[in-house]
């Protein structure tokens, strides 16, 4: 495929539900494909689960730099481009060390001390949700809500900015949503508010990660500048919630869907982590996927891509290879091994993806245990997807029981 038959990126979905059907095309026929991006720049789309870990794994190419392609339809470039992208450590030392000092906050063992209040605060919105009735929608319920109370609470600040947080994230990942003029005022009231409390944080230390971070930064010298950690928390805050809210109502919806995959989770509850790790595998509304910059030349899928290509790496499409995943279009609740890449992998790999497992795992236990009559309340058809952002999800997942 040349350059005058690039393909407009991101695709649409036929469904809600269902994934676009460039995935299996391109898998098959190209899979090294040209794409054009919100922004009109030109990258190169990879699709097959051997090609996309190949580029994600490989520590030599960094998320973003001054020089890679732009992605949203602003000035700015958006998310990937912004100055948070190009201020965090990218590659190296730099980028392993700071990924040390925040990583454990998200172990296991961390996890399995933070689930009993997130079951909690879950039966809590489940009962706010009862009591105002049927139809309700269980992402603004509870899918939201639940992420962003977690994480507000890591981060040592009020979740009763909640609605702050939700617009100015929505700012920072718009694709084609908002305009040049509304993103920069979001990200300069994003970084005037998260200085601030960085700057109380070191005046007045709390058990919170922020504090760890400046505590840790002070006591080791030559640590974090405070940039990075205005940084941290936003991009901790952005992913913390955003990513875990569109998750738990797409992995809801997924399961009501088709009622056998529900029933059978009534039936037996051990199926629960399997179901968590199924529904992130079968996502067919994903985002737009992990961008890397080619800083050397790089053979993928047989092709020479140069130094200087911008790759798109369509984790989505990759999950629904065939030959990695026997009927990958079919959920199978029990399916092992389930080595899926949604959470990315090598040097860039979600640093959080252990708290998004537990979130989806309380939340579809509490569910099941407080509402197994659930279902969804439209046909899935009828189901409205999240338009502009380079997050995939369903703006509300009406429900009754």
């Amino acid at each position: 495929m040349d350059e005058a038959k690039a393909l407009s990126f991101p695709f649409t979905s036929p469904t809600p539900l269902d994934p676009p059907t460039e995935w299996a095309d391109l898998r098959e026929k190209c899979p090294v494909a040209h794409i054009t991006l919100p922004s009109g720049d030109s990258a190169r789309l990879v699709t097959r689960y051997a090609d996309v870990k190949q580029v994600l794994a490989d520590p030599r190419f960094p998320r973003a730099t001054a020089d890679s392609a732009r992605v949203a339809d602003t000035e700015s470039g958006g998310l990937f481009n912004s100055d948070m992208a190009q201020a965090m450590p990218q590659d190296g030392e730099a980028h392993q060390r700071w990924r040390r000092m925040i990583t454990k906050w998200f172990t296991v063992k961390r996890m399995r001390m933070l689930q009993p209040r997130i079951e909690a605060m879950a039966d809590l919105l489940i009962d706010d949700m009862v009591k105002r009735g049927q139809p309700a929608d269980l992402k603004a319920g509870l899918g939201f809500p639940l992420p962003v109370w977690v994480i507000c609470d890591m981060l040592g600040v009020p979740d009763s900015d909640r609605d702050k947080f939700a617009y100015w994230s929505d700012t920072m990942l718009s694709l084609t949503r908002y305009t040049q003029a509304q993103m920069e005022t979001s990200a300069a009231e994003f970084l005037s508010y998260m200085t601030a409390h960085v700057q109380a944080k070191r005046a007045e230390p709390g058990d919170d990660l922020l504090s760890d971070l400046i505590t840790t930064s002070d006591a080791g010298g030559g640590g974090l500048p405070d940039l990075v950690l205005v940084y941290t928390g936003q991009g901790l805050l952005v992913a913390g919630h955003e990513t875990t809210a569109n998750m738990i109502g797409k992995m809801v919806a997924m399961l009501l869907a088709d009622r056998r995959q529900w029933e059978a989770l009534v039936a037996d509850r051990s199926l629960v982590r399997g179901a968590v790790e199924e529904a992130l595998r079968i996502d067919a509304n994903p985002g737009l996927g992990m961008v890397r910059y080619l800083t050397k030349d790089l053979e993928v899928a047989g092709e020479r891509l140069p130094t200087g290509t911008t790759v798109m790496c369509s984790m989505g499409a990759a999950n629904r290879d065939e030959t990695v995943y026997p009927n990958a279009d079919t959920m199978d609740l029990s399916r092992t091994p389930n080595p899926h890449l949604s959470f990315g992998v090598g040097p860039h790999s979600c640093i959080g993806q252990s708290l998004a497992r537990t979130e989806l795992q309380v939340v579809l236990e509490v569910l099941l245990r407080r509402l197994p009559t659930l279902e969804l309340a439209v046909a899935p058809d009828e189901l409205n997807r999240v338009e502009g952002l380079a997050v995939g999800g369903l703006r509300e997942v009406p429900v009754r029981w």
